[in-house]
């Protein structure tokens, strides 16, 4: 009885897989009889404002032109419905969310490590990997990794990270000086904003307005007797 009971109560806590969830895509708005409420706003095909109808009678009109009643604004009241095609509504609506994602401008940080031990030609292949990220736009984090008793020797980092500042010096500026956490020895550079001269690169001035002007008197003139 005791076996039957603890069996029951395991039978009826079963709960079973229960509904599926509906994974089918939804459109991007409601359409035609999607629209479950009485009354809505019509925009008519050309823009016009056709005011405020019973839902039948604003799908009817837009099936009489061949085209779709697709709701614009469900949170307006009453709704605001638009008639047009809905294969177009959804092209407008696909290109205004591609310009909107070209216009964000997204920045992302990219590593670049080196020992204190890199050689010239390892140097130079991560300086030309962060030299092409700084002129994609993104920013670079160039660390120095110490390990054992390289911690002693933290001079040989910070003079990598000199010369890889001076490197990039015409398409990167650095907007985190050297820091170090842990066991590394780190900076981060950004694009240059003002691509002009850099600061060891101002011309020299003309020679002519470093000289001072001639004191040669001018020349006696002859007396008349």
């Amino acid at each position: 009885m005791d076996a039957l009971a603890g069996g029951a109560a395991i039978a009826t806590g079963f709960r079973g897989r229960g509904p599926r969830p509906d994974n089918r895509r939804q459109p991007i708005a409601r359409i035609n009889e999607r629209i479950r409420v009485p009354q809505v706003r019509v925009i008519g095909e050309e823009g016009e404002q056709l005011g405020v109808l019973d839902i039948r009678d604003a799908i009817r009109a837009a099936r009489e032109k061949g085209l779709d009643l697709v709701e614009v604004a469900a949170t307006a009241d009453p709704p605001v419905c638009r008639i047009i095609d809905f294969g177009k509504f959804q092209y407008e609506a696909k290109k205004k969310a591609n310009e909107a994602k070209k216009k964000q401008v997204t920045i992302t940080v990219k590593e670049v490590k080196f020992r204190p031990g890199t050689d010239d030609h390892d140097y130079d292949y991560r300086m030309k990997h962060a030299r092409e990220w700084l002129e994609d736009g993104d920013k670079v984090k160039a660390t120095i990794w110490f390990r054992g008793r390289e911690m002693t020797h933290r001079e040989l980092g910070a003079r990598i990270l000199e010369k890889l500042e001076k490197d990039l010096a015409d398409v990167g500026e650095v907007e985190a000086r050297p820091r170090m956490e842990g066991n590394q020895l780190f900076i981060i550079m950004g694009p240059r904003r003002h691509k002009g001269t850099t600061k060891a690169e101002h011309p020299a001035a003309p020679q002519a307005a470093a000289q001072p002007p001639s004191k040669t008197p001018p020349p006696k003139s002859k007396d008349s007797n």
